[in-house]
């Protein structure tokens, strides 16, 4: 009994070894995936590529980070693949259209996943302003027109704020934006953009215009920002009005506010449900250590990227908040944005 004691003792302490262990160890000499769920080239690729280039060295073992591109469906089919089928064991990760988690809550098909438990939570390297933009060849001089013209903008998935910003905007407030739907990703919408297919684009992220050939266009007047998408401006934009400001109910802005939530997470990092506690908590911790590393800050300026990073636990926080809204209101709004 005494001999039995003593192997069961040494077992404990040997597993606790390995658990002490056990993260290095996985990692070293690993390639780690991160997934982006949309074509390569737009915002989100590009904050993708630029924080795999660094986080690596943070994650212990010091893996290999590798970015992928799965676009569909406006980062869903990504979003079910995380879910579904990618390994639950830290080595793939990937970012999502912010607004993707909520889809399940307001009955948008595709998702597989059911709630705010379907992943775990990475991080973001933004709080991110969305807003729309219009050529101004199409005779749209402020969001006030919209009320009386037409104009198209493109979109790249019903769990986008491409096309998500849309449909609330004319179901809520009764402007008249008119949606081309198919996209693989916000860079083909902006070439759809400059070809003249679409005349604009709305949950159109201001840190990925700031650095981009559309600044050019904003300098010189053909291109026209006329509403910021958020619940908070752009210290950019302090003449750009907010849609909020054209609400005439509290219902409308009940309603837009569910809608526009998701903002605070930027460009959002999830990985797949079931991680063990001690990886998603490297991860999570190598991300956080990523966001202050001076070549990454460095880097992020240099491109003229935005870095004001939340948690995984805020993203999660926030998803959670919108899951327990009224489900009356939650109706309202997802009638409004199929």
């Amino acid at each position: 009994m005494f001999r039995r004691g003593l192997l069961t003792l040494s077992l404990c302490l040997a597993g606790g070894l390995a658990q002490a262990q056990s993260v290095e160890d996985f990692y070293r000499g690993k390639n780690v995936d991160m997934y982006v769920g949309f074509s390569s080239g737009g915002g989100y690729d590009v904050y993708a590529r630029l924080i795999a280039r660094h986080m690596g060295r943070h994650i212990p073992g010091s893996p290999n980070i590798v970015v992928k591109n799965m676009e569909g469906a406006g980062s869903v089919r990504l979003a079910n693949w995380l879910y579904a089928i990618a390994p639950k064991d830290g080595t793939v990760f990937g970012m999502i259209a912010r607004g993707v988690p909520l889809d399940p809550l307001f009955g948008n098909p595709g998702p597989q996943f059911k709630d705010a438990s379907a992943f775990t939570y990475i991080g973001s390297a933004n709080n991110e302003v969305s807003v729309c933009g219009v050529d101004a060849k199409a005779g749209i001089k402020t969001f006030s027109d919209l009320f009386n013209k037409d104009v198209i903008v493109g979109g790249f998935g019903a769990g986008t704020e491409s096309e998500q910003h849309v449909k609330i905007s004319n179901a809520v407030l009764g402007t008249r934006f008119k949606l081309v739907k198919g996209y693989p990703g916000g860079n083909d919408v902006n070439l759809a953009l400059s070809r003249g297919e679409v005349q604009g684009r709305c949950g159109w992220s201001w840190t990925s215009i700031r650095g981009a050939e559309q600044m050019k266009q904003i300098k010189d007047g053909s291109l026209l920002i006329i509403v910021q998408n958020s619940l908070e401006k752009h210290a950019d934009l302090p003449d750009v009005p907010l849609i909020m400001d054209f609400v005439k109910t509290e219902e409308q802005r009940k309603m837009l506010s569910l809608v526009l939530a998701p903002q605070k997470m930027g460009r959002p990092f999830f990985a797949p449900p079931g991680l063990p506690a001690n990886r998603l908590a490297a991860l999570q911790k190598a991300f956080s250590e990523t966001m202050t590393d001076p070549e990454f800050v460095q880097a992020a300026d240099k491109m003229q990227l935005e870095i004001s990073p939340i948690s995984g636990a805020e993203m999660e926080s926030i998803i959670k908040d919108a899951y327990a809204v009224d489900p009356a209101l939650v109706k309202r709004v997802g009638d409004a944005i199929r």
